[in-house]
This record gives structure tokens, C-alpha cells and sequence, in this order.
């Protein structure tokens, strides 16, 4: 989930010092060449299997061939963390494809029942009936939220 929200909101949390392109495998679970990576956080670049932000800890980096891409040291508050989880969250509890939150029905009747929902709006103004995580958390997420990496 952590990748797809810093794709949305464009920002890795990290500086261009602490971002390193080469040519990468991965072996063992391990990048080579090493690098230091002194944080918690970290972005792939450019690789097949392993694109996205990872966590040290999690060891869960797949075996690679050699790839052309870069290594992103990340450095996220706790404060974003958080957020991260209540979207983690939200996310379980309405974003499967059998959340009412994300019917794409405005209204709908049959045998007698009808119900309607109420609209929400997107960043265009535009009316949407369906709810997801990028609308629901965006005031929050904006804190965040770059032009451009």
C-alpha cells in the first residue's frame, strides 16, 4: 500500500542525495552491490520484480538478474507512517470489490428496494458515486503531496 500511496501523492521522502542509480541484482534477498541503506524505507527503480517501497525489516526482496534502475533511501515521518496505516485500514474494511463504497452505481431499484447514495466529488468537480482511499484521505494526504519528483 505504501507504493501506491507515494505514487499518488508523487513524493518518496527522499533527497537526491540519498538516491543512488547503477546496475542492480538482487541476490539472496540482498541488493548488489550493497547499499547503505540507513533507514527504515527504501524504493526499487527499474527492476522487474522488485519495484516499489520496501521495508528493511520485511526481507522481501525476490531474486534478480542484473537490472539498470535506482535505489531510493527513503525517510517518511511517523506522522505519514500513520496516515499510511489508516488508509491500510480503510482500505480492508471498504475497498474490496464488494464495498458498497466502490459500487459504481449512483442508484439502483429491483424487486421493490431502491436505495441512493450520495455523490461525492473528484479533484475535476466532477460528480463520482464511488469512494476510494485517494478521495477519502486526500485533505490529509495533501500535507504530502508534491508536484513533481
Amino acid at each position: 500500500m505504501l507504493t501506491e500511496i507515494c505514487a499518488e501523492i508523487k513524493n518518496y521522502f527522499s533527497y537526491r542525495t540519498d538516491r543512488f542509480p547503477g546496475k542492480y541484482k538482487i541476490e539472496g534477498g540482498t541488493i548488489v552491490p550493497a547499499v547503505d541503506l540507513k533507514t527504515d524505507y527504501f524504493a526499487v527503480f527499474g527492476s522487474r520484480k522488485n519495484n516499489g517501497v520496501h521495508k528493511v525489516s520485511d526481507h522481501d526482496l525476490v531474486d534478480e538478474d542484473e537490472f539498470k534502475g535506482a535505489i531510493w533511501i527513503m525517510s517518511p515521518s511517523k506522522a505519514f507512517l500513520d496516515l499510511c496505516k489508516d488508509i491500510a485500514d480503510w482500505q480492508a474494511k471498504y475497498g474490496g470489490v464488494d464495498s458498497e463504497a466502490l459500487s459504481p452505481f449512483y442508484s439502483e431499484s429491483f424487486g421493490g428496494y431502491s436505495y441512493t447514495k450520495g455523490a461525492g466529488s473528484t479533484s475535476k468537480g466532477a460528480s463520482s458515486a464511488a469512494t476510494s482511499w485517494q478521495t477519502t484521505f486526500a485533505s490529509r494526504l495533501n500535507l504530502y503531496r508534491k508536484v513533481r519528483l
